[in-house]
């Protein structure tokens, strides 16, 4: 889940401090990161944890349900977090091997000055995946926002974020012009517009999808679109973790480009049997509407490379929206080498 109001920071700077004095312990059975890859021919154990549970995550469940990892001798333990700051404390703690996470969240650790090195290797997705959802019927203009109320993501995040800088780009003050409702958990935001909050909301699939089959709202507008091109999620690790798996690493790399390149080529109905058994009893027409969504807009990273300026304009965004203390070098955030070598090797 999400946090509430400006707490993301916070939250997260508390949380470090806690994983900088559990940093020596030990949690649960598997292996600690410090743990050295596994022997060739023996399955290792990877221990992913992304942020929420979402059809805009595709090319991932494509990856496990394919057995691309198995393909790579990795046993893929994969738990969902709900939420940046959750998912990166299991990094920092050492709960977690990899995270799918937002960039963003390198940034602000690096902002609290964490101990913690934690690098991005690998890019998922390339565009934001949320949608702005109004009510049915409701006539839709840019222009039209000012003095109305959008339901959107907590202050810090990358959703919100980027809502509110597609607002700027549109002519409108955020928070001003716009009022933007950022006191709801994630989870719950979809119930509190169909109970009569807001005008719009901000969602992502298949929630979008399952509110639009409700008759509760349409799209209105997507905000991967007007927002751009840029590195909305990543898989990252500790950089200790990266350096004593690196083998590991590159094996995780490769399944994720080989599924990748499969969801590349391959329809929306092959990509929803793919991706269905990750969304056990979900309605196979929801899923496929998602999928759509998002291949329709080209929302899927084609490898796994960090786009050159994607971190870059992702920092325009955050300074944009107040965030940022100082900007974080490329080469602080980003392991461009371990998808360098795993795109030379496939194509050899």
């Amino acid at each position: 889940m999400h946090f509430r109001g400006t707490g993301f920071k916070l939250f997260l700077c508390s949380l470090l401090t806690i994983a900088l004095l559990l940093s020596g312990c030990s949690f649960g059975k598997d292996s600690p990161t410090g743990s050295t890859s596994s022997e060739p021919g023996k399955t290792k154990k990877v221990r992913l944890t992304e942020v929420v549970h979402s059809v805009f995550y595709a090319p991932l469940y494509v990856a496990l349900n394919q057995g691309y990892f198995q393909q790579e001798n990795l046993d893929v333990e994969k738990t969902t977090a709900w939420g940046g700051d959750k998912a990166m404390t299991a990094l920092v703690t050492d709960q977690a091997d990899i995270g799918l996470i937002g960039p963003e969240t390198i940034i602000y650790t690096y902002q609290q000055g964490s101990d913690k090195k934690i690098m991005t290797f690998a890019q998922l997705t390339q565009r934001d995946g949320s949608f702005l959802v109004g009510r049915k019927g409701q006539p839709f203009s840019w222009e039209g926002l000012k003095g109305k109320s959008i339901i959107g993501a907590r202050k810090g995040g990358v959703p919100e974020m980027v809502l509110e800088w597609t607002l700027k780009q549109k002519g409108s003050k955020p928070l001003d012009d716009v009022n933007i409702i950022q006191n709801i958990q994630f989870t719950a935001t979809a119930g509190a517009f169909t109970s009569g909050t807001g005008d719009y909301v901000a969602l992502f699939e298949p929630t979008v999808s399952e509110l639009e089959a409700g008759g509760a709202g349409q799209v209105v507008a997507s905000l991967g679109v007007e927002g751009g091109i840029l590195p909305y999620t990543c898989f990252m690790a500790s950089g200790d973790y990266i350096q004593q798996n690196r083998e590991a690493v590159l094996a995780f790399t490769r399944a994720i480009y080989k599924a990748q390149q499969w969801v590349s080529t391959h329809s929306v109905d092959e990509i929803t049997d793919a991706i269905m058994p990750s969304f056990e009893g979900s309605d196979r027409s929801i899923v496929h509407n998602a999928v759509a969504r998002y291949q329709g807009q080209d929302t899927w990273a084609k490898d796994p490379r960090i786009q050159p300026g994607g971190l870059k304009y992702l920092q325009d965004i955050i300074e944009s929206a107040g965030e940022l203390k100082q900007r974080v070098p490329d080469e602080q955030m980003a392991l461009t080498d371990v998808a360098e070598e795993v795109m030379a090797s496939v194509k050899q």
